[in-house]
């Protein structure tokens, strides 16, 4: 595998949503290979690096962006819907670490993962959305950004030590 999950370092400057939306566009990436592909090697590395870069993503914005988002608008609305929507996503994550290319139902799960997560960016980036309530909010983005890289660093640090 030429890079882990999300190894890509990200620059200190970056604010909390660039942050989270570049996150979102590797994986729709790793997505769209993933459909693409033919070879069981290519879908299991894929399905790897696309698990391993949700895991770590939610566990970033439920540690850091979530309570922070939650506190600055008091938007329990959409903020518990997300929380549920990781919480679905995670299920099946585990479901397709657990699985592999020769499972009937394996390319079933991680098309469906797709579709989940298309719906969970879109909810976050719409106009009215997470990201858009964030940026009108009084949180200090940067400072988010800062360290939602460095926590992300942290986990894919001991990701790779285990």
């Amino acid at each position: 595998m030429a890079t882990k999950a999300g190894a890509k370092t990200q620059p200190k400057s970056q604010d909390a949503v660039a942050l989270l939306k570049a996150d979102h566009r590797q994986v729709e990436q790793w997505f769209s290979e993933f459909e693409k592909a033919r070879s069981a090697s290519v879908k299991r590395k894929l399905a790897a690096n696309i698990c391993q870069a949700l895991t770590v993503h939610t566990e970033i914005e439920e540690e850091i962006f979530y309570p922070a988002f939650l506190q600055a608008t008091k938007d329990k609305e959409l903020h518990h819907e997300a929380v549920v929507e990781h919480d679905g996503a995670k299920k099946l994550i585990a479901e397709i670490e657990q699985s592999d290319p020769s499972d009937d139902f394996y390319d079933a799960k991680v098309h469906v993962l797709s579709e989940m997560i298309k719906h969970h960016v879109k909810e976050e980036e719409k106009a009215d959305g997470m990201f858009a309530e964030a940026k009108k909010s009084k949180l200090d983005l940067r400072e988010l950004g800062r360290q939602l890289a460095q926590r992300k660093a942290q986990i894919l640090e001991m990701t790779a030590a285990a």
